[in-house]
């Protein structure tokens, strides 16, 4: 399509209609921001050695989803939802919902994908879950990666914004909705695309989410010495309705622990 001489129309994508209505929302929603830095250089190395023993990689976003998952499932309030003002309700099984970009309409989108129980699955099972995840789908307008394409969704994303957002606080806000829609965790590796020092801020409406950035080498302390060591950098959303500042401090240092520690990976 052609603008001015100076400009160029393109289409704007469907599936990103979503997200401009989850942007609006997401800002009215009493998250606690945290900034980590974890170092995770036995990982890393652990992650080397599997490439060199098997010929081909793991995914690091599957590993992060098990920890995070691990993490979540000690610290249940983290999995919930503010039901109304006087209940919350806390999900037994953890949902995290990934971006994967994919091509839409000749574009390079990010799109959304859940994935189940996974507190009840192994590293690989993430793993082979996400590739498979990456594949082209028949269903490639809808919102959700293997949701399909209802008439009920070409209608919502044709409605005026005032109209979409009242729906989602109405009906797809609504805790059993939400999580079957979004999943009940977020996990956006945005450092993925590229290298940069520093944290991402997003905006969700998932009561707990993760913004995970590049992995930086520089000098760390271990045994009282200055060594080269990888640090990853994170973003973690909390839902400060459904979670106080104590539990969550607990929860981010498990986490931390399981990251540090390599967790899960020793055993593959």
């Amino acid at each position: 399509m052609r603008g001015r001489k100076d400009s160029e129309l393109r289409p704007f994508p469907d599936s990103r209609v979503s997200m401009i209505d989850v942007s609006e929302l997401g800002l009215k929603k009493h998250h606690i921001k945290v900034l980590l830095e974890i170092d995770v250089t036995e990982a890393r190395e652990l992650f080397r050695k599997i490439r060199e023993r098997d010929g081909k990689g793991l995914s690091f976003t599957a590993w992060l989803v098990k920890c995070v998952s691990t993490a979540v499932d000690e610290h249940r309030e983290a999995n919930a939802f503010l039901k109304n003002s006087k209940t919350m309700l806390i999900f037994n099984e953890i949902d995290v919902s990934i971006t994967v970009e994919k091509e839409y309409k000749g574009c390079n989108v990010p799109l959304p994908y859940v994935i189940r129980n996974t507190n009840r699955k192994s590293i690989l099972d993430i793993h082979h879950e996400i590739r498979e995840a990456k594949r082209p789908a028949s269903g490639e307008d809808s919102i959700v990666i293997g949701q399909e394409n209802s008439r009920f969704y070409q209608l919502f994303r044709s409605l005026p914004g005032a109209i979409r957002r009242l729906v989602w606080k109405v009906f797809l806000l609504e805790p059993y909705t939400a999580k079957r829609n979004m999943g009940s965790v977020m996990l956006t590796s945005v450092g993925m695309f590229g290298s940069i020092d520093g944290w991402f801020i997003p905006t969700s409406i998932h009561p707990l989410c993760f913004a995970v950035g590049t992995v930086v080498k520089k000098p760390g302390v271990v045994d009282d010495k200055i060594t080269a060591r990888e640090y990853l950098k994170m973003t973690v959303l909390i839902d400060h309705d459904v979670m106080d500042g104590a539990p969550a401090a607990r929860f981010l240092s498990r986490l931390s622990e399981l990251l540090k520690n390599a967790y899960g990976l020793v055993d593959l």
